[in-house]
């Protein structure tokens, strides 16, 4: 999800399209937030790592 956001916000920045940019900016930060809450040890959506 943090991959897929980094490239949709590269690809909205360099083609100039602000709604690539604005769903890459979400993904990244909900992918930080998944990832984070995964390596405390915290079990998300009944998985316990995000990759």
């Amino acid at each position: 999800m943090i991959t897929l956001g980094i490239i949709l916000l590269v690809i909205g920045l360099i083609a100039k399209i602000a709604i690539l940019y604005l769903i890459g900016i979400i993904l990244l930060v909900i992918g930080a937030i998944l990832f984070l809450l995964g390596a405390m040890g915290r079990a998300v959506g009944g998985r316990r790592h995000y990759y």
